[in-house]
Order: C-alpha cells, then sequence, then structure tokens
C-alpha cells in the first residue's frame, strides 16, 4: 500500500515538474536585464484650481509642432509600435477608435470643440476614395471601374497643433500656460505630386486626453532606464514649437499679413512679447 502511495506521489511530481518545463520553455527569454512592467499605472498631475477671481489676464496662442524636427521625434517614432513605445498619433487613433477619446470636426474657423464625430464618421471624412479605371490581367482585357481607399496612416501626419491659453494667477501670482486642444495635420498634395496646402484632421480636448497620455511611455532620449510618458513631455514642455497666430481683433493668422521671414520674426516677437510681460511684472 505504501509502495503503491509513493508511487502515485513520484507521477504526481514528475507530472508537475514537466508541466512548469514546458511553461518555461514556452516563455519567451527576457529581453534586457529585468523585467520591466508591461503597463504604466500613473495618473496625470492635477491642474491647480483657479478661481475666476483670480483670473486677471489672458493670451490664447496657436502653435505648431513640426515632428521631423529632431526635439519632437520621440513623438513621431516609432513607426511600428514595439516594446511598449507607440508614436503620438498611434495612441491618439487608437483611442479614438476604442471610444476612450473624442474627436472634434476641425472644420470650424473658430476651432472650437462643437461636434463631435465617432470613429467611423472620422474615417469616412478624412480617408480619400479615388475612381479608377483599371484593365483586367487576364482575356479579353477589357477596363473596369474601381475605387481605392487610401488609409491614413499615422506616419502621415507630422505636424500637429496645439491651442494653448497664458494667463496669470493673481493669488498664486504665477504666469501659466495650459494645453486646450491638440490637432494633427497632413500635407495636401496635387495630382502631379506638389505641396497643394495642409489639412486639419480633428480636434482633441487635450484635458480629456491627459489620464492616456499619462499611460503610455515615450522614447527617454536622455535615460532608458527612466521612464517619461507623453504627459511628463507636454507638461514640461520638452518640445519645440513656432507660433502661427495669437488672438486679435482681425480673427487672422500670422500668414495673412506677413510671409517668409516676416512671418517668422513676427513668431519671435509675440514670444519675445510673452517674456517681456512676465518679466515687467515684477518691476519696482
Amino acid at each position: 500500500m505504501k509502495r503503491n502511495i509513493l508511487i502515485i506521489a513520484i507521477l504526481l511530481l514528475v507530472i508537475a515538474f514537466s508541466g512548469k518545463a514546458q511553461q518555461i520553455m514556452n516563455t519567451p527569454p527576457r529581453d534586457g536585464v529585468v523585467d520591466k512592467s508591461e503597463r504604466i499605472e500613473k495618473k496625470p498631475i492635477p491642474y491647480p484650481w483657479v478661481r475666476n477671481a483670480d483670473y486677471v489676464w489672458e493670451k490664447r496662442l496657436w502653435r505648431v509642432i513640426d515632428m521631423r524636427e529632431k526635439m519632437n521625434q520621440p513623438m513621431y517614432f516609432p513607426e511600428i509600435p514595439h516594446n511598449n513605445w507607440r508614436s503620438f498619433m498611434t495612441i491618439m487613433m487608437d483611442a479614438i477608435k476604442e471610444g476612450s477619446l473624442t474627436a472634434y470636426d476641425a472644420s470650424s474657423p473658430t476651432d472650437e470643440f462643437i461636434l463631435s464625430m465617432p470613429y467611423k464618421e472620422l474615417m469616412q471624412k478624412v480617408e480619400k476614395a479615388d475612381s479608377m479605371q483599371l484593365q483586367r490581367s487576364y482575356p479579353p482585357y477589357d477596363f473596369y471601374d474601381t475605387v481605392i481607399v487610401k488609409k491614413l496612416n499615422t506616419t502621415d501626419i507630422k505636424k500637429i497643433r496645439i491651442k494653448e491659453d497664458w494667463f496669470f494667477d493673481k493669488q498664486r501670482s504665477m504666469l501659466e500656460v495650459r494645453i486646450i486642444g491638440i490637432c494633427p495635420v497632413i500635407d495636401v498634395f496635387n495630382d502631379d505630386g506638389t505641396l497643394r496646402g495642409e489639412k486639419a484632421l480633428f480636434w482633441i480636448y487635450f484635458p480629456e486626453a491627459r489620464p492616456i497620455l499619462a499611460k503610455t511611455e515615450v522614447f527617454n532620449r536622455f535615460n532608458g532606464a527612466a521612464k517619461l510618458t507623453y504627459d511628463d513631455f507636454f507638461w514640461k514642455r520638452m518640445f519645440s514649437s513656432y507660433i502661427y497666430k495669437v488672438d486679435n481683433q482681425y480673427d487672422r493668422k500670422i500668414k495673412e499679413y506677413a510671409t517668409g521671414i516676416d512671418a517668422i520674426l513676427e513668431s519671435e516677437r509675440i514670444k519675445e512679447d510673452l517674456f517681456n510681460f512676465e518679466q515687467q511684472l515684477w518691476e519696482y
């Protein structure tokens, strides 16, 4: 009897170890020195509360972030997601598709968040459908009409626009900035391949996107072991940009009254005026 119990116990141990060994063999090798957490469980830093009575000065700016610039390239890459890294636009499109982020129509000239669009409607609007005539590859080699839809690829988006408010909080005696919205932009080309202009795709309300950005990792150029999120990237203003519009009585962009080097100088002048305003607050 004891011998049978011993045999059964040995068989159970053999089965358990074989199952564990099989599990180890099926587990992929560790890609690195230590096991990195699969997911970042982090909440965005809350904004300080500002009373309406302390909100005594405001200036609205519109900027362009060109992701082809070296400083902004962590937002554009990787083109293919891997190792928990995704490009900024891949994160935005995935969030809109799953319904955790709302896209707003960008056709309004006021850049307001008025008309929301579901993912399917958004794709129908931004994706281009062209009718073409093709020839069959088998007899009688006749021609037929077909429709080819050009899918939106996140790598085609190389610029984003941001709308932000600079304000002075009298209670804390601070000049602060809050990003209000983000709008991806794509280049539009003529049939001959020449650049025709830019097209704004949709607006995203930035405070709604912050919880998503706080859980997604952006490449840290200085220390790969220190995790940096997209929310940190915007909070610390680790991007390079230029101003293309400031609120004015004519509601016009810089390019409407200045071109070339004059437009660049006008953008720098607005930055300088904002800097001087903050400095002059503390002159006695």
